[in-house]
């Protein structure tokens, strides 16, 4: 009678570690990739404005921060990567003003005018390109400017995005924003 006892009270725990060990479960519910913030810590960047002002990076800890790379010549895709942001901000609703954009240009390129104008609100702030390149993981065959990043509002590299996601695929990634806003409470 004992050992029936202990078999019915051990048998949740058996059958929790044989579910996950054995039969893995396979579905994810997020769309971007986690990233272990250990393994890629901030690092000390002398960020500056377009003016050659110094701005830090670190000046936007309690806020969530979308963050993209991208020279200054600012290709189709670059222009697609920050409409997309703005949109995703936008599409948040009364939360939008948990979230900043943040575009590091990786060169000494002047901006066009234009670009500049149309996406106002977003934070443009030069960056060395090879400390940016160690700092930001990239799937393979892409680099980091092909993706979207977010920063926590303790200021730690937590998810990035797919390489050019498709309209439906922004959904997913509207999702996800939304599930970080509604479930942390800093920021």
């Amino acid at each position: 009678m004992l050992w029936l006892v202990l078999a019915v009270c051990a048998s949740p725990i058996i059958a929790s570690y044989f579910t996950y060990y054995v039969i893995k479960p396979e579905k994810r519910n997020n769309y971007g990739t986690l990233i272990d913030q250990r393994a890629h810590p901030m690092p000390a960047m002398a960020t500056t404005t377009l003016d050659g002002r110094p701005q830090a990076l670190e000046q936007f800890k309690g806020k969530w921060v979308m963050l993209m790379v991208g020279p200054g010549a600012c290709p189709d895709t670059c222009q697609k990567q920050l409409f997309e942001m703005r949109q995703l901000r936008l599409m948040q609703g009364k939360e939008m003003d948990r979230i900043e954009r943040v575009w590091l240009i990786t060169d000494k390129e002047p901006l066009d005018t234009l670009v500049i104008r149309e996406f106002d609100g977003t934070h443009m702030l030069r960056a060395d390109a090879a400390t940016v390149a160690a700092w930001l993981p990239a799937d393979p065959g892409t680099t980091p400017a092909d993706h979207i990043y977010m920063i926590d509002p303790l200021g730690h590299l937590m998810m990035r995005f797919p390489k050019d996601p498709e309209f439906k695929d922004v959904r997913k990634v509207y999702k996800d924003v939304y599930k970080l806003l509604k479930a942390s409470s800093v920021g």
